[in-house]
Formats: structure tokens, C-alpha cells, sequence
């Protein structure tokens, strides 16, 4: 896995309990996508093949795991939050609530 050091840096930043969510959901992309890339952009990770496809983010109370070109990406149980037609994303608050065989679907469907 090609870890970037800012990308480290910022999930070291947050607080002690999204630590291991941050890192349990950039493992789960690295291992998912094949040749990802992953870089600070507007203040936070973006992760790219081609182009971006995510991007993590925390929050006071949870994490954020955004994907870009949402319309590649089923989701019939509308799991995804967000009004816009290129961006939506999740809400994870620890560890448990990381859905790990939907996300790696929706990782191969937008990198697809």
C-alpha cells in the first residue's frame, strides 16, 4: 500500500476515537482499488485511480467517506446522504458501522 505522509498526518489529527475509523476505511480502499493514489486536496484525503473517486473527512461526531460520480455506484437501499448528482457519501460513527462488502462494491463500481 502507497500511503501518502499528509494523509497520515491528518488522520492522526483526529480524535483518538476515529482514528482506527479513518484508518480501517483507507486500508479497505487501498485494498479494494488497485493502484490508488491518495493525496491532501481541499484540506483532506482524496483518492484517485485515473481520477478522483473518494475522499475521507471527520467531523466533531462521525467520519465522512465521499465518492465522486455517484452515478456509477448502486445503492437500492439508499444508503448514500446528499442531494447532489456527482457527490454523495456516508456517515460512519465507529468501527462497527463500517459496512465493509457494500463499500467494496461501490469502490469497484466507481473505479469500474
Amino acid at each position: 500500500m502507497n500511503f501518502d505522509q499528509k494523509v497520515t498526518e491528518y488522520i492522526n489529527n483526529a480524535l483518538d476515537d476515529q482514528i482506527p475509523i479513518l484508518e480501517a476505511l483507507r486500508k479497505l480502499i487501498h485494498h479494494t482499488v488497485e493502484n490508488v493514489s491518495e493525496e491532501i486536496k481541499w484540506g483532506f484525503p482524496v483518492f484517485a485511480k485515473t481520477k478522483d473517486f473518494a475522499y475521507l473527512r471527520f467531523a466533531k461526531k462521525h467520519v465522512t467517506l465521499g465518492f465522486y460520480n455517484i452515478q456509477k455506484i448502486d445503492d437500492p437501499d439508499h444508503l448514500l446522504e446528499g442531494k447532489g448528482n456527482t457527490l454523495k457519501h456516508i456517515k460512519i460513527k465507529n468501527v462497527s458501522e463500517i459496512r465493509t462488502k457494500i463499500i467494496s462494491q461501490w469502490l469497484k463500481e466507481i473505479t469500474s
